[in-house]
């Protein structure tokens, strides 16, 4: 579905009903269309299993059922930790149909975070899957923890899912809980200090079935969606969970494949081939590892690939192009908002671009001190007006970081970019990731999208490294491509080519060539830890 984007920023209108959940929104699906699939399970092991959106309801409502027998209710917290599962949305939505706020943790942490995330939110309920209890159960006697449920199994002290859910009743009357009632705590990491709180509220899900859909994935929930397939390659743990499988599979009532299993470039062009995916959503790693393969041999179904996480490099979209015939589209955001800046369908990519502002959010680029705008190709802070309904409602009983955040007209979210005569935007990297040398402002994407196209390159990193003359000089740490090894020639014709492909002040001064680079769990590359590389050899 292509979009008239002018058209849809000058009628766009926040339509949120006061009643608004996603539990409704289930109800709403079984009733008009319950023997459609919802969900497409495939497992690595081989096992496939499908629910559909009545599945989803009669889930939903068992599982509501066994928390209101344990004391859950509205307000309660509920954490989970579980690997992509048949019984993920049942899980979800029946803590949202008592009202409980989920608390979503990632498999990747540790007994500590989830001791920290416990605590922190007061949490009285978890539920985790048999293959991580042992990340619980050394903290549970220094959590607030009392309900302990599990998934695939019941440990000694625990209650099996399944037993627990076998004999309930599919029908369910909760409390009464509309669009302003809090649903979720998603922690986010900064750069220091403990992960925060972040709150949203019921209405979140309306924000991405009206934005996220219909700007980024095609979808709409007014739509015959028989045809079609998404796949978004993200864990249960994740923000982008809620943003996709949740936020947009859900919504829209459409047909999604869940696959839980490690990535293996050739096992999930199988899968997509085979099972005849439509829509795909994938990081930009794993687009980089699609494009050295030759995606001819695979008969694709994909009309639209999206990409999200960090900005995504030419190589990978023209290989789709050429050999797809589908060009992948950015989309940012975060944990704290629904996208804000996207690709839509039907828009020209231009290479490096996250797209434009999304109809209604309000996206702007200000001034780093300042709340003002700044002008077509400066960099400054993507910001979003502080009364937007998609963006989230503070940090769960933090006041403190609250008055902070919301202290002027914008939340700002520390992503440096610069916008085009277009007004398309283009991604500078974090605040604290921007380039100073010689008095020049460096965004490490720019440099890093021109490294990434020599052919000897496969991923880089561009960083501040500390000099006596420049104040910085551009140091990029550089994985190369199959059959290449690093030495000095090698490092200085990847110079003298980005001095073709860049300005002549961006081209990295020093080159590290490395295994591997430095990413958070989600695959975002950590670039502070190669900042403090720097700063610890050569002076900060």
């Amino acid at each position: 579905m292509a979009l008239d984007y002018a058209a849809a920023c000058e009628s766009f209108e926040w339509d949120i009903p006061e009643g608004y959940t996603l539990p409704g929104v289930i109800e709403s699906h079984a009733d008009a269309f319950g023997d459609r699939v919802a969900v497409r399970f495939l497992s690595e092991e081989g096992t496939r299993v499908e629910r559909t959106y009545a599945d989803l309801r009669a889930g939903m409502n068992r599982f509501a059922n066994a928390l209101a027998d344990r004391g859950v209710g509205k307000g309660d917290r509920v954490m989970h930790l579980f690997p992509r599962h048949p019984d993920a949305f049942a899980v979800q939505l029946g803590a949202l149909k008592r009202g409980a706020l989920l608390v979503p943790c990632s498999s990747m942490l540790k007994p500590k975070d989830i001791s920290f995330r416990a605590s922190d939110c007061e949490a009285s309920t978890i539920v985790a899957h048999a293959s991580l209890t042992d990340m619980v159960e050394p903290v549970l006697d220094e959590t607030p923890l009392e309900n302990t449920i599990c998934l695939d199994g019941a440990p000694d002290g625990w209650e099996g899912f399944a037993d627990l859910t076998a004999d309930r009743s599919a029908d369910h009357d909760g409390p009464d809980v509309g669009a302003q009632d809090p649903m979720s705590i998603n922690y986010t990491s900064g750069t220091t200090g403990q992960p925060k709180p972040v709150l949203h509220k019921h209405r979140w899900m309306r924000c991405f079935e009206l934005i996220n859909g219909p700007y980024w994935w095609g979808l709409t929930a007014d739509e015959d969606l028989s045809d079609e397939l998404m796949w978004a390659t993200t864990g249960t743990g994740w923000a982008k969970w809620f943003w996709s499988p949740v936020g947009v599979g859900l919504t829209t009532g459409a047909t999604q494949l869940i696959y839980d299993g490690a990535f293996d470039t050739e096992t999930f062009l199988d899968i997509m081939a085979e099972e005849g995916v439509t829509k795909l959503c994938a990081v930009p790693t794993q687009y980089r590892l699609f494009a050295q393969e030759e995606l001819a041999d695979w008969d694709l179904a994909l009309t639209d690939a999206l990409s999200a996480g960090e900005p995504l490099n030419r190589e990978p979209i023209e290989a789709f192009q050429e050999e797809v015939g589908v060009t992948p589209r950015d989309g940012y955001g975060q944990t704290e908002t629904v996208a804000l800046v996207t690709n839509y369908p039907g828009i020209e990519v231009k290479e490096g671009s996250m797209g434009k502002p999304t109809p209604g959010m309000g996206t702007t680029i200000i001034d780093t001190v300042e709340d003002e705008p700044v002008e077509d190709g400066e960099i400054g802070e993507i910001a979003v007006p502080v009364d937007c309904p998609g963006i989230f409602d503070g940090y769960y009983e933090k006041p403190d970081l609250d008055a902070k955040t919301f202290a002027g007209d914008y939340y700002r979210t520390g992503d440096l970019a610069s916008r085009d005569d277009d007004g398309y935007l283009f991604f500078e990297g974090r605040a604290d990731d921007i380039i100073i040398s010689a008095g020049y402002r460096i965004g490490p994407f720019e440099v890093e999208d021109a490294l990434v196209s020599h052919p000897a390159v496969t991923e880089a990193a561009a960083v501040a490294s500390p000099h006596d003359d420049r104040g910085n000089v551009v140091k990029a740490y550089v994985v190369l491509a199959e059959g290449h090894e690093g030495s000095d020639e090698l490092a200085t014709e990847i110079q003298e080519f980005m001095k073709e492909e860049t300005a002549p002040y961006k081209y990295p001064r020093r080159i590290e060539f490395v295994d591997d680079l430095p990413k958070t769990s989600s695959g975002k590359i950590r670039r502070i830890e190669l900042r403090e590389e720097e700063r610890a050899q050569f002076g900060s």
